[in-house]
């Protein structure tokens, strides 16, 4: 396992694949309860999440703004994962064009459903929370 304060240029290529990143937010005098959500890094190095206004965990985040995000090599290839930790910010603008992005990378966007789905998304309320990196771990075998 290694350690930083920010991505390698290896950890970008593998972040830029259609895997699921399980975010965990501080919850107080909650335990962590790490749910998958669609992420984006960005050129910055900055990872991105949409979510609800409303949401638990933008309650959470209200009360203490640090969060980390998990992703793993999918089964059927050699262990790798990267951990991203850091303070977030939620941002207003940007959040339906990040849906697009997400959606078209997570989603067959020729399936009328999966469009609909997306048609769905776009006509609510969108956020978009940034994750600064802070530290980062990762490892291969």
């Amino acid at each position: 396992m290694t350690n930083s304060t920010s991505l390698t240029a290896e950890d970008l290529e593998f972040l830029a694949r259609s895997l699921h990143g399980f975010l965990s937010v501080a919850g107080g005098t909650q335990p962590p309860q790490p749910r998958p959500v669609w992420f984006e890094v960005t050129a910055e190095g900055t990872v991105e999440f949409i979510t609800e206004p409303g949401s638990l965990k933008l309650r959470r985040l209200a009360r203490d703004p640090r969060a980390s995000l998990v992703v793993a090599a999918p089964v059927g290839e050699r262990e790798r994962w990267i951990s991203v930790a850091g303070r977030t910010t939620v941002e207003t603008a940007g959040a339906h064009d990040l849906s697009s992005r997400l959606a078209a990378r997570y989603w067959d966007l020729t399936d009328p459903t999966r469009a609909a789905d997306l048609a769905g998304i776009l006509a609510t309320e969108q956020l978009r929370v940034v994750i600064h990196p802070e530290t980062v771990h990762r490892y291969a075998y």
